[in-house]
């Protein structure tokens, strides 16, 4: 029976591999031609990509689908640096990602600008971008028109198209244009005093304040340089731990900010959208963790 190869078999195959194909090889075309099983290399790695960097390759992403939120914030990017609406070819030259890519998930390449202001519309960090948008174009409401039938000729209704069936128009949905200059709210939820969810990390830090003693964590400081707050949590009946968190609205901030990962142990967030963050750190995320706490102390 051919032994299993050790962590440094695994690398070493790897980057033969990557001579011979003139790549960074995908996970399949490794399986299929070294001969290791995934198994194997998954005892050694905490991911696929997390190996390939080991070997001291960059991660193969041609085929991997990505999320919607990283096409439009390289496109908001692209706006940026552009100072206007990208068109494709100013895209092709700014931005990250093939320009048929992102026209293929939104429709097409003019529906970019609508997609993005729905995603953005609660995100301050984009509001110059926002600003860039033409005004959103709204429905026109119905027309009212004298209802002359049943002997109310003082009544209005509104003049519709005639339809098939039973079905009842579907209500319009109205999007009013950002007016520069004005805060911007989140969802709201009424949270023991807090109206609206937060929507950025100053937000994080009160709701963290609001529920750190029910999830178990003690505050010590707080800070503005990395890492935010020192705090304990109880780890037994009468015992308790030193721990040090940092504070993001979502959690591949943490990523972006360029913060290392052996100053901190928790990152508190509202929104996780970091799913292959290093395991040694753990993600609290507020917004799904608020739905089991009650919403009002009384």
């Amino acid at each position: 029976m051919t032994p299993q190869p050790d962590r440094q078999g695994v690398l070493k195959s790897l980057v033969a591999l990557a001579r011979r194909t003139r790549h960074s090889p995908s996970r399949r075309e490794f399986l299929s031609y070294s001969g290791i099983p995934e198994s194997t290399v998954m005892r050694f790695f905490p991911s696929w990509n997390a190996a390939v960097r080991a070997a001291g390759l960059e991660p193969n992403t041609r085929n991997q689908r990505r999320e919607d939120r990283e096409l439009l914030e390289d496109w908001a990017r692209a706006a940026r640096k552009k100072g206007k609406i990208p068109s494709r070819r100013a895209y092709r030259h700014l931005g990250t990602f093939d320009q048929r890519t992102v026209a293929r998930r939104f429709g097409r390449w003019s529906q970019i600008g609508e997609a993005f202001r729905k995603f953005a519309r609660s995100k301050p960090e984009w509001a110059d971008v926002l600003a860039l948008l033409p005004p959103p174009v709204l429905k026109p409401r119905p027309r009212l028109v004298p209802r002359s039938e049943g002997g109310n000729s003082g009544a209005f209704r509104p003049r519709t198209p005639l339809r098939s069936g039973n079905h009842s128009p579907s209500p319009v949905k109205v999007r009013h244009p950002h007016l520069r200059g004005r805060p911007i709210y989140g969802r709201p939820i009424d949270f023991r005093g807090l109206r609206h969810e937060p929507v950025n990390e100053q937000g994080v830090v009160l709701l963290f304040g609001i529920v750190a003693k029910e999830l178990g964590y003690i505050v010590e400081a707080v800070q503005s340089s990395f890492p935010d707050c020192e705090a304990k949590r109880q780890i037994g009946p009468e015992r308790w731990q030193r721990v040090h968190l940092e504070f993001e609205f979502e959690s591949r901030n943490f990523r972006d900010h360029g913060h290392p990962v052996a100053g901190c142990d928790v990152i508190v967030c509202w929104r996780h959208n970091w799913p292959d963050h290093p395991l040694q750190l753990e993600v609290l995320e507020l917004s799904t963790l608020i739905k089991s706490l009650p919403t009002s102390e009384d």
